[in-house]
């Protein structure tokens, strides 16, 4: 009988927990019951269309068929530069200091592939960003954290933030050499001011650390928030890197585009494994890309203005069923406190008990890092009537365990 080898790299990694609330999800709408999904951090909008038609017409043309150029074709590098010259006023060498990335999530694991060596420290906050996290495992690395303290306006405590950071630097050994900073953050949807960067960018270079700043929600952003860059930090580009997306801000989830730029080492280092990894995105896409970055940006208001409106939808109407959330500056999600009768189930039960009565699927905050586990992230990817019609559903379910909630009607709910 064959003695099986084991993989022990890939026994590091913890269970991904989201699958069990995906299984139950799945099990449910087999057996036919309508299950409101606001799990998922997929955008359900369409791609705005002179996106779409430069698609089309490059893909139309003989010669983009073969294969690309790993870290991007020149003028979708050029087109971030652009873009971050435009929104942050910051300067970036589109030949030693941006790297296209199948989407951020991409470029960002594999330039922690890249860096990592085994036994490496990163400093991940938590709750975070699973990959946040899983790519220094996944790479022979080690992760410390530490729990994020946020403001009642969901704003990062900033001075604890540093605090925690210090303390974390000096009592973790080995040394780190790596923080991963997420900021507007999922899930949490916290927020920080451009002074944040500034005292980070001074602590890294002090303390000899990188930092890797992942902006993933920059443009999704509402009552008046501007979303800060590290990249607009003196000597930011000495210690950091940043990486962004196009799948928020222009409905293009599916298209995989994203970028990381910054320090030219680090960038240098993800260009080079890339180069022995993959062949670049299908040179149409990139092409279409550049459009989204240089073309009409109306259409990230409109997305933006979608967002809001079901985040004001959301808040309303969940508060009418017993659950108050406070208000996201930022992102596509709330992270919302589970109720104080059924809070001793802890994220992952409360989900299923969700998902079971209420036919409400939210992802479990305890998949995010042991301190979300008090917190379930709901994502604003359902129309105003179906996030209407969820919180009918919750409400029923809550009344019926304890939880106080409001004697007003429900809000009109039209099932589309």
């Amino acid at each position: 009988m064959f003695d099986e080898i084991e993989f022990d790299k890939i026994k590091r990694l913890p269970k991904y927990v989201f699958a069990a609330v995906g299984e139950l999800k799945m099990q449910k709408r087999r057996a036919g019951a309508d299950v409101i999904d606001l799990s998922m951090g997929n955008p359900d909008g369409a791609t705005p269309d002179h996106i779409i038609e430069k698609l089309i017409e490059s893909v139309r043309k003989p010669k983009v068929y073969g294969y690309s150029v790993s870290r991007g074709i020149y003028k979708l590098r050029l087109a971030c530069a652009d873009w971050y010259k435009r929104r942050y006023g910051a300067v970036l060498d589109p030949e030693d200091e941006i790297v296209a990335a199948m989407g951020s999530k991409e470029g960002y694991a594999h330039l922690v592939q890249a860096i990592t060596n085994p036994g490496d420290t990163a400093i991940v906050p938590d709750p975070c960003y699973p990959i946040h996290s899983q790519a220094f495992i996944l790479a022979g690395g080690n992760v410390a954290r530490f729990a994020l303290t946020l403001n009642d306006d969901l704003t990062l405590n900033e001075d604890r933030f540093f605090d925690d950071l210090k303390r974390s630097l000096t009592d973790t050994s080995p040394r780190p050499k790596y923080l991963a900073v997420n900021f507007p953050n999922n899930p949490t949807t916290a927020t920080v001011s451009l002074n944040f960067y500034e005292r980070l960018v001074d602590l890294a270079r002090e303390n000899r650390f990188y930092i890797l700043s992942d902006i993933a929600y920059a443009e999704l952003i509402f009552d008046d928030y501007e979303t800060p860059s590290i990249m607009q930090v003196e000597g930011a580009k000495e210690v950091a890197i940043e990486s962004y997306t196009l799948s928020k801000s222009y409905n293009m989830a599916g298209w995989r585009v994203g970028f990381v730029v910054g320090n030219r080492k680090l960038v240098g280092a993800l260009a080079k494994i890339k180069s022995w990894l993959d062949y670049g995105m299908f040179t149409p896409i990139q092409v279409a890309a550049t459009i989204a970055l240089n073309g009409d940006q109306s259409c990230v208001e409109e997305i933006r203005s979608n967002y809001k409106r079901r985040r004001d939808t959301l808040l309303k109407s969940f508060a009418n069923a017993g659950w108050d959330i406070p208000s996201p500056r930022a992102s596509m999600f709330v992270w919302a406190r589970i109720p104080e009768p059924l809070r001793k189930m802890g994220s992952m039960e409360f989900s299923k008990a969700l998902l079971l009565n209420a036919n409400v699927a939210v992802s479990p905050g305890v998949g995010f890092g042991p301190a979300g586990d008090e917190y379930v992230r709901i994502a604003l990817i359902e129309n105003e009537n179906r996030i209407r019609q969820a919180a009918k559903n919750i409400k029923r379910y809550f009344k019926e365990n304890g939880v106080k909630v409001s004697e007003e009607s429900d809000p009109l709910c039209v099932k589309t």
